[in-house]
């Protein structure tokens, strides 16, 4: 079996009442972050001779150890989704194959991990942890229980912000990934398989590692042991501070072989500052595609060296199309800044404010020019909410956003707003997203304005005309 990137994110998933420890998500990366600085002092001092010893976690432990949390989520999903594919050979191995379920819409459970980095309740956390979750618990190590709320999260960078209705928590101690170094001890705490506060240790092995379709984060990787379950929770260095947020593995099994992999809690850090200001993510991009240059390409160019960004196309509709960017250019650098691998270049051009102006020196016909893009903003990611959230979200549970004109025209609709996230009595009610609130009670809804307006006085029940696919049916919706 070929080793995969694993998403880490739900330890223990339980399907119509039968509990599955460990299920992984195939083809979906789970991320885990490590830093951990050379050892000194109590925790690692160095001998006269050269030796040192293995650092001593347990004081990181006991003070940090507590604002660790173990994130619990509900979801609807397809016994057949859930139970076919890649996974099914994995889970057959630990727990038998798992005869007599029935088809149709189950309630998954599934763990994973998270930290509080406010007293006041705000807690950072994977986003595919709680991705189209129905309800989110958070446990703290004293016991106590809180339905969190998903205050927002960003598909590109696999960051979720929850909120819980408490004070005077205890809270992580944030760092600086950028001042990371290869070989730095790091401590991974989390809930591998369901196994809460967890403590695993190792070195930060590579920093800005790119992984495939996640452009945006130049992962950390460790050889912490971390495994599913971990997803979400935090990775420290020696001195305590959190430096990243466990998240991949890469695995032929579904468990640890010694790579993982954190986002940067630099990175996390900007998306967690978005979301609590505006609940959205905004970033920029340059509507082009790029990759490595080797040693074959960078002799074929003329480059000194294998370095920069190779354009291989551009977007005709993207800000690069309306500059003298061309496919072939090598992007040495960005503002001034180096672009070593292809990797370095979206997440600095994410961070850009769109309609801001990219400085790009570029290799062209065995010299160097300069080239200047107005970046255009990136297609923002909608609000996730478990409910709790404003007018709709809290009565019916639902996420939504007006339909694009395209949309509309795929649709064959003038109106309605389609469905982002589902929880609460619109999840009971089986909304899925991607569904298209069409009305409300019969009176039509072209708007999140007029949905709100239509729900907020409504009595016990109320019955939504959505249309799914090529379908149109009344959904009963019980607000009681």
């Amino acid at each position: 079996m070929s080793s995969t990137l694993k998403r880490a994110s739900l330890a223990v998933v339980a399907a119509a009442g039968v509990f599955l420890a460990g299920a992984v998500t195939l083809g979906h990366p789970m991320r885990t972050l490590a830093r951990a600085s050379e050892p000194q002092g109590p925790q690692g001092a160095s001998s006269a001779t050269g030796a040192s010893t293995c650092p001593d976690f347990t004081a990181i432990v006991r003070r940090y150890g507590p604002a660790v949390v173990n994130v619990s989520v509900v979801q609807k999903q397809e016994n057949d989704q859930m139970m076919s594919g890649p996974d099914e050979d994995f889970l057959r191995r630990f727990f038998g194959t798992p005869f007599g379920m029935p088809h149709g819409n189950q309630t998954v459970r599934g763990i994973g991990s998270g930290f509080i980095v406010k007293s006041d309740g705000l807690i950072l956390t994977n986003r595919h942890v709680v991705a189209n979750a129905s309800e989110v618990t958070v446990k703290l190590t004293d016991k106590r229980e809180f339905r969190a709320k998903v205050l927002g999260s960003d598909k590109d960078t696999d960051v979720a912000v929850l909120r819980i209705s408490a004070t005077d928590l205890p809270t992580v101690r944030l760092g600086d990934s950028d001042k990371v170094q290869v070989g730095e001890w790091a401590l991974a705490i989390g809930s591998p398989f369901g196994f809460e506060n967890s403590a695993t240790a190792g070195i930060v092995s590579a920093r800005a590692r790119s992984l495939p379709g996640e452009g945006y984060v130049p992962f950390l990787q460790t050889d912490a042991a971390v495994n599913p379950g971990n997803s979400g929770g935090p990775l420290f260095d020696q001195e305590g501070e959190v430096i990243g947020i466990n998240s991949q593995i890469y695995s032929g099994s579904g468990g640890y072989m010694g790579i993982s992999f954190a986002i940067p809690i630099n990175v996390a850090m900007k998306v967690e500052q978005q979301i609590v200001a505006t609940g959205r993510v905004t970033r920029s991009r340059l509507g082009i595609t790029i990759q490595d240059v080797n040693a074959q390409l960078a002799k074929s160019f003329g480059l000194p060296r294998p370095a920069g960004a190779l354009v291989g196309s551009i977007d005709k509709s993207g800000p690069s199309a309306k500059s003298d960017l061309r496919p072939g250019d090598v992007i040495l650098r960005l503002n001034g800044q180096d672009i070593d691998s292809s990797g370095d270049l979206p997440p600095r051009i994410a961070d850009m404010q769109p309609g801001s102006v990219a400085k790009l020196t570029v290799w062209r016909d065995g010299k160097e020019r300069e080239v200047e893009v107005k970046v255009g903003a990136a297609k923002e990611e909608a609000v996730a909410s478990n409910g709790q959230g404003n007018a709709e979200h809290g009565r019916l549970g639902l996420a939504v956003r007006p339909l694009t004109p395209e949309e509309q025209r795929q649709a064959d609709v003038s109106g309605g707003v389609v469905v982002e996230g589902v929880s609460g009595p619109a999840a009971r009610a089986g909304l899925e997203p991607g569904d298209v609130i069409l009305s409300v009670n019969g009176k039509p809804v072209k708007s999140v304005e007029e949905l709100r307006s239509l729900t907020k006085d409504a009595k016990d029940e109320v019955a939504l005309l959505i249309q799914r696919g090529d379908s149109r049916i009344f959904v009963p919706i019980d607000l009681g």
